[in-house]
């Protein structure tokens, strides 16, 4: 398709173009670490891994020619995978379309996928470089957010015992989903599944659920690239498990324990506020009172997060009835309105409390460390109590 040669040189006008969305220095620091992330991990794998296009490329005649002509002056066929071209692309990319108004996003979108498309209607790249390629793209872009502190800027290594064997769980799984990708073709594919395990390994060391970059309940672009396998997974998980359950229970006072759903539906009337604990899930759309405190899954919360939470849910009860949630209102959720239910005082102690909402939900699954931490909280954090408030009216 000798026409798609222009949307691939126009790469070379919106590098530059893409600096003057810029509007302070810390942006133009990011954009700049984002594109030199992009050449340096695509040049490290074109030294370790050097791959030439096969097949040839065939003779363009016509108004294109000069074009390709040009192109094939200075541009040999190595460097393939990870494509370069998609990696700064990925980056150039979200620097227009988050800085461009709305109405200009379409056209933002339609160009980036005629750039995205015509690096294999120029003969330029093998199928398998383009998907690489925007990966390392996506994964300059975690690690310079636009919103958001570097989830790798003073990088510490976790003390907890918990966090590390997941890491180190996480590792394993993504060496395991590596190994069939020396199969080539199709196999390859798994080495998706394998960098969104990676990945997770390495939040679970170091930034925790900052490294989800989970903003006004929806994940950055960069994690719903990187983590697509775990995040669909994550999605599909809680479904298997509370088919034929009850979605959510009434445990005291308006204050109603769940899943996260994918939809909220009224309570008594209305819409409920809600309370997301998850940080790999996204928040249904029409949540109109929403608060989220991004705790990571399988990790039991500290009594300081236990007490934010349990505040939250007191202050989302001025809006009515108030959906405590996680990914399936079991683990996560109980032991936030557990903490709740102590330090308002409807519960004497961390036991009562869980024995409380046990005899309403009976599936919680609250094990001893999460006890440990309810018990600290009531025991060491007398300020945090929270004062008895009417039932919030519905």
């Amino acid at each position: 398709m000798p026409w798609t040669i222009v949307p691939y040189w126009s790469i070379d006008l919106l590098y530059g173009l893409a600096f003057l969305f810029c509007r302070s220095v810390r942006a133009v620091d990011r954009l700049a670490l984002r594109l030199l992330a992009v050449q340096l991990v695509s040049v490290a794998c074109f030294v370790l891994f050097p791959l030439r296009f096969g097949g040839g490329q065939p003779e363009v005649v016509g108004v294109f020619a000069p074009l390709f002509a040009a192109l094939r002056a200075f541009d040999q066929p190595f460097n393939q995978a990870p494509s370069l071209h998609i990696g700064l692309l990925v980056v150039i990319w979200a620097q227009f379309a988050h800085h461009s108004p709305p109405r200009w996003r379409v056209l933002i979108h339609a160009w980036a996928l005629l750039i995205f498309v015509s690096v294999l209607s120029t003969w330029q790249h093998h199928f398998i470089d383009l998907p690489t390629g925007a990966l390392v793209g996506a994964l300059a872009l975690w690690l310079w957010p636009d919103e958001s502190e570097a989830p790798l800027a003073g990088f510490r290594l976790t003390r907890d015992a918990e966090r590390r064997q997941l890491a180190a769980r996480y590792a394993a799984a993504s060496a395991v989903f590596a190994l069939p990708a020396l199969a080539g073709g199709a196999w390859l594919w798994s080495l998706w599944v394998s960098l969104s395990l990676a990945l997770l390994s390495l939040i679970h060391l170091g930034p925790g659920s900052a490294g989800f970059q989970k903003m006004h309940g929806r994940h950055s672009v960069a994690v719903r690239m990187l983590l697509a396998p775990y995040l669909l997974a994550a999605r599909i998980n809680p479904r298997l498990w509370s088919r034929r359950r009850p979605d959510r229970d009434l445990i005291s006072d308006e204050v109603w324990l769940g899943a996260l759903p994918t939809r909220l539906e009224p309570i008594n009337g209305r819409l409920p506020a809600l309370l997301d604990l998850t940080a790999e899930l996204p928040a249904p759309h029409n949540a109109a009172h929403y608060r989220n405190h991004a705790w990571l899954d399988l990790i039991p919360p500290q009594p300081a997060a236990l007490a934010q939470a349990a505040h939250s849910i007191e202050a989302l009860r001025a809006h009515g009835p108030v959906l405590v949630c996680c990914a399936l209102g079991y683990g996560r959720s109980a032991a936030a309105v557990a903490a709740w239910l102590v330090l308002s005082g409807r519960a004497p102690d961390a036991t009562e409390a869980i024995v409380h909402i046990r005899a309403r939900r009976p599936r919680i699954v609250l094990r001893p460390p999460h006890l440990h931490a309810l018990q600290a909280l009531a025991a060491h954090a007398p300020c945090a109590e929270i004062p008895l408030t009417a039932p919030a009216q519905t």
